[in-house]
Parts: C-alpha cells; sequence; structure tokens
C-alpha cells in the first residue's frame, strides 16, 4: 500500500505549505494518519447512518435512519439519565421517525444541553446525541433560539506545537475552547482544515458556535474537472458532521479568486456556484457561505467579507456595508453580474496584529499591549454599533508558526496580563446593536 500526498498538483491543501519551510501563513505539512482510527465489529444487519432534526420551538425531534436491511427500528431517548421520548418502527433500508420530548432542554450559549440517544436495529445498537437548538437568519439578523445573537468569533485553526494537526491529549482542545469562551468569544470559525471530530463534541458539550469549513487552500477553482476530488471529500465532510449542534454556518471555500500558482488564471464561478448548490443539497437546515472573504458567486446565504485595513479604512467599508453597498476587496467580480443582494453580512476576518516583542508575521503590528487593546477596544465598539452585521471572526486566538498575530502564543501561554484580558473580554461581551432588536422586528 502507497499513499501519495502532493500540495503542488492544485489539491485540497488548506493552509499546508508548498515549499519545505513554512512561510507567511502557510505552515509544515502534515502526512500520514492524523486522527483517532479504529476498527470496529458490526453485524451484517446494521444501522448505516442516523440525521437528526430538532425542533426546539415543538420539543420534539426527527430521525432520518439508514440501515443495511429491513428489520425493527428503535430509539430511545434520555435527558441526563431520564427517559423523556422514544419511537420506532419497521425500517426499510431508510426511515423517518419523529419523537415528542417530555422534557425541553435548548441547547445554547455556554449551555452546551444535550439528548443522548440508543438507537436500536436487529442486534445493533449505537449510541448517540443531538441538541436542540435552531439557527437561523432572520432578514439580517442571526437568531439562536429565537433571540438575536451577535456572532463573536475567533480564528482557531488547528495547529499544535507538538504535533502540527494532531493534539496530544482531547485536554487540548477544552483549553483551546475555555480560552476562546474567557475572553468572551461564543464560537470560532474553523479555518481551513476538517477539525477531528472529538473536538466538535466537546464544542457541542461546551455550547460554542462553529463554521464548518473545509481546506480549499490549493484547489484549482478555474479547471471545473477539480470538481470532483473536492466535493468527494467535502460531501464525507458535511455528512460525518451534519449531528453536531455547535455548526451553526458551512464555509466550504475560503478567499477564492485565483490560482495559486498563476494569478492570471482567475476562478471559474461556476465551480462556487456548484460547491453552494451542492452544501445546500447535502444540509437545507444551516446557512452556507459560498466563498468566505472573497468573490462570491450568484447564491450564498451569507455576504461576508474579509478586512485587514486600519480603523479608519474599515470604518469607511463598514459604513458602506450598513448603507447596503459594501465594497470589500474582491467581494464581487466585476463583468459577472454579481453584487450584494440583501443578504446577512458578516466580516469574517479582522485584526492579525502582531504586537509586544513578536517578531514573526502578522497582517499588521502595534508597539505594545496598550496600543493593542485599545486599537481592539475600538474596533470591537465600531463593528458592535453596526445594526446589519450579524457576527465577526477575529485572526486568531493563538499563533501559529511564525505568524505572530493571535491573542496567544502558540504554545498557548498568555500574551496579555490579566487586566489586558479582562479588556478585551470586556469589549467582546458588550451588547450588539443586533442584539437591540425588537421582538418580531427585522433588520
Amino acid at each position: 500500500m502507497a499513499v501519495r500526498d502532493d500540495v503542488h498538483e492544485m489539491f485540497p491543501s488548506g493552509k499546508q505549505s508548498d515549499k519545505e519551510q513554512s512561510y507567511g501563513c502557510f505552515y509544515t505539512r502534515t502526512t500520514g494518519i492524523w486522527q483517532s482510527v479504529w476498527l470496529e465489529r458490526a453485524p451484517r444487519e446494521r444501522l448505516l447512518g442516523v440525521r437528526f432534526f430538532p425542533d426546539a420551538e415543538r420539543g420534539t425531534v426527527a430521525m432520518e435512519v439508514t440501515a443495511q436491511t429491513e428489520g425493527e427500528f428503535r430509539a430511545e431517548i434520555s435527558y441526563k439519565g431520564r427517559p423523556v421520548g422514544v419511537c420506532g418502527g419497521r425500517l426499510t433500508y431508510r426511515g423517518t421517525f419523529s419523537a415528542a420530548l417530555s422534557e425541553k432542554h435548548l441547547w445554547g450559549l455556554g449551555e452546551g444541553r444535550l439528548y443522548r440517544v440508543r438507537l436500536q436495529f436487529g442486534e445493533d445498537t449505537v449510541y448517540s446525541y443531538f441538541g436542540l437548538r435552531d439557527a437561523r437568519y432572520e432578514g439580517r439578523t442571526f437568531l439562536l433560539n429565537g433571540k438575536p445573537v451577535f456572532q463573536r468569533l475567533v480564528l482557531d485553526q488547528g495547529y499544535y506545537p507538538e504535533g502540527v494537526y494532531t493534539p496530544r491529549s482531547v485536554a487540548d482542545f477544552c483549553r483551546d475552547i475555555e480560552l476562546a469562551q474567557g475572553l468572551g468569544f461564543n464560537g470560532a470559525r474553523l479555518h481551513q482544515k476538517v477539525f477531528d471530530p472529538k473536538f466538535l463534541c466537546l464544542c457541542d458539550l461546551y455550547g460554542y458556535m462553529v463554521w464548518g469549513e473545509y481546506p480549499s487552500w490549493g484547489t484549482r477553482m478555474r479547471d471545473l474537472a477539480a470538481l470532483g476530488a473536492f466535493l468527494g471529500e467535502w460531501r464525507e465532510a458535511v455528512e460525518r458532521d451534519f449531528n453536531h449542534p455547535c455548526i451553526v454556518t458551512w464555509c466550504p471555500l475560503n478567499e477564492m479568486w485565483n490560482d495559486f500558482q498563476d494569478a492570471r488564471w482567475l476562478r471559474d464561478v461556476r465551480f462556487v456556484d456548484a460547491v453552494y448548490a451542492f452544501t445546500k443539497a447535502l444540509d437545507p437546515s444551516r446557512p452556507c457561505v459560498d466563498t468566505s472573504g472573497g468573490l462570491h458567486g450568484h447564491k450564498t446565504d451569507i455576504a461576508d467579507f474579509h478586512c485587514y485595513d486600519g480603523f479608519a479604512k474599515l470604518r469607511q467599508r463598514m459604513d458602506a456595508a450598513a448603507a447596503g453597498a459594501p465594497d470589500f476587496e474582491k467581494m464581487y467580480l466585476p463583468g459577472e453580474g454579481i453584487g450584494y443582494g440583501g443578504e446577512p453580512m458578516n466580516l469574517s476576518e479582522f485584526g492579525g496584529i502582531r504586537f509586544g516583542d513578536a517578531d514573526g508575521w502578522g497582517y499588521e503590528s502595534e508597539k505594545g499591549e496598550e496600543a493593542f487593546v485599545a486599537r481592539y477596544e475600538k474596533t470591537v465598539a465600531l463593528l458592535l454599533g453596526y445594526e446589519p452585521l450579524s457576527g465577526f471572526c477575529y485572526t486568531q486566538l493563538y499563533d501559529v508558526e511564525q505568524e505572530q498575530n493571535g491573542l496567544f502564543r502558540y504554545d498557548r501561554s498568555p500574551k496579555l496580563s490579566e487586566e489586558g484580558m479582562r479588556r478585551i473580554r470586556a469589549a467582546n461581551l458588550a451588547a450588539a446593536a443586533c442584539e437591540n432588536r425588537r421582538e418580531g422586528e427585522n433588520i
């Protein structure tokens, strides 16, 4: 058996460097197995999959179940050990079953209330869980369980000093979530990597929202022939992670506008359109941003943009966006007949500031902690004040190798004093304009 891993052939490679060494925002290449692998005995007549469709308003859950053959199916639902629901019946390959829940416990921010499920099909027994929550947009406002919530996200790239893509233990996953929540972030944009399912399970448990992303960098987006490899892997990621309540947005593409190896080759908009349509066919229940921070296609659920400009330029661009005319760099390609269509807006990357004694790479720099924190407070206060903005994502939670623009160092040790971290947290937790929306009012 042989495995070929070549980042030079325009296959999806994410942030893995195409050189022997890391540089800029490209890091050490990862080869081999980097997530847990195991063998598990399963009976011949067995379950193949289940998708949960919770209804937070009605307090019910539907289950779309697939099996190897025909037989009797039964699902028993519990909450903290107490039986709260049951459903089942005759199953022939595929079927949908619904259960009313006798106790209603909503999955929420910082409160990952999870229902346990025991699935039985013949001799096959499977244990799973789901969260009872509703995540959607109403107008340009993001609603979680019917209430306006500003997405205060931080960029998490899933890199670790001792294992690159792989942490030493699950405790490292817990630490990253706790570091982010401790600074007032209510979620993360999981960037250019399909994260370990163990991490997603912890996000479910912690009540921590995430955007599910794919390592799209390196894809030959000018060539529709590259769609095959991309969609095959992206399908596996969406189907694997469908049941995680923490995932509130799918983000298959990032900053795609031209070919990495030859910038004269622009992306083919049909590539972007096909990926969006495919994602919505796989999961119509979640919002999907077709491409984050670069040249939207003809259809997206979120008009998002990136901005690493200084404060004055950011304010100028945000004022235009609030007026319904966003003009962020490389947001739409002239000549394709694509422009802003009134979708919810999200600033899904900003910041990237190197400060203090760090001598690595960053988008911008500040001389010291006081200057950095003051700039952070000023910028976040500006962003929280725009009613049409549904959320932001700060770059980034921790340094990655030579990219020294994290709020923590690569080993997760703090860069800021306790007072500096308190001020960052206070800035993040300030009320957003969209969260003051009155009941039933659209923005």
